[in-house]
């Protein structure tokens, strides 16, 4: 009798085990997942962490919000800690397209998932999926506008986002191969970053309009941010409203706003909420079940007056 008690107890014992989830999570273990964006300084980012925030309640999953500050050896340390908390993936937004090569391999040696929203890196050791928009057919989108706008040719501003990081690159690659492939009508006359910054949008913006003497034709900014500071620019300039064509990206409220009021011409629309909501998503069907993770990328919609109810967060204008 009491050898079939024992027997009975290492039964249940196996079968115990057998039912157990996959993957190390014991039953009742919330899922801890890490949200990494390059810098919480700007408008683009913060929505971004409250549609991962949500997403994560939503799943039942907790997101943790890490702040890169605009660098890329705090995104690394910051990585590295996760790593060292075993934290069971990460959602990053990597604030240079090399730079965090290495730290996205020690995260992937030590079997961690990770996935990359908006920007990507390029260079490590294995893919890492990636769940963004097509940016450079959205800075291709803003060059089309432009050329059919003055099919004569224009005289173009291009502010360009932060040197090394994805998103800039390819928005800037979008515009000037697109006005490259028409003729030299199409001159870019200034060429230069503004890191994302209305402020440094508005100084450098001012500085370009003094050394050209004559207004431009269209000013191009690669995001919403620094297409407000070009708009401020030219209104202390004294140049009229609508006599420079003026486009942006992001599409966030603000800039929508301007779309709708006729100050800006129209703003890329690139679906952050459901960029960050395919990486949440996606991460956690694969910790869960097993799926695959695969790399998705959106196609950029270009928002004018007549299409505003397109943009994803046009109930927040004002």
């Amino acid at each position: 009798m009491i050898q079939n008690k024992h027997l009975w107890i290492i039964l249940l014992t196996v079968i115990a085990v057998a039912v157990l989830p996959t993957g190390g999570l014991a039953e009742g273990k919330k899922l801890r997942i890490v949200f990494n964006p390059p810098n919480m300084a700007f408008p683009w980012t913060t929505f971004t962490a409250h549609v991962a925030e949500e997403e994560g309640k939503k799943l039942g999953v907790d997101i943790i919000l890490q702040d890169g500050q605009g660098s890329s050896s705090k995104q690394s340390s910051d990585l590295r800690n996760a790593v060292n908390q075993s934290f069971d993936g990460i959602v990053l937004t990597p604030n240079d397209v090399n730079a965090l090569v290495p730290v996205v391999n020690e995260v992937v040696d030590a079997n961690i998932p990770i996935v990359t929203v908006d920007r990507y890196v390029e260079g490590a050791n294995k893919p890492v999926p990636h769940y963004g928009v097509d940016n450079v057919a959205g800075g291709a989108k803003m060059a089309k506008f432009v050329i059919d706008k003055f099919p004569n040719g224009a005289k173009i501003i291009l502010l360009t986002g932060q040197p090394g990081s994805s998103s800039a690159i390819d928005r800037a690659q979008g515009i000037r191969d697109t006005i490259k492939a028409v003729n030299d009508r199409y001159q870019l006359v200034a060429d230069q970053t503004a890191n994302w910054s209305r402020a440094e949008a508005l100084t450098i913006t001012q500085n370009i309009l003094t050394s050209l003497g004559d207004p431009p034709d269209a000013i191009l900014a690669s995001n919403d941010d620094m297409a407000l500071g070009a708009l401020q620019a030219l209104q202390q300039a004294g140049i009229p409203k609508g006599k420079v064509v003026v486009l942006g990206y992001d599409a966030i409220p603000e800039g929508l706003a301007k779309v709708r009021d006729g100050e800006l011409a129209a703003t890329v629309e690139q679906l952050p909420g459901q960029q960050v909501k395919n990486a949440v998503d996606a991460l956690v069907a694969f910790l869960r079940d097993k799926k695959p993770l695969e790399t998705l990328k959106l196609d950029p919609i270009l928002i004018e007056k007549n299409n505003l109810n397109q943009a994803e967060r046009i109930s927040e204008v004002e």
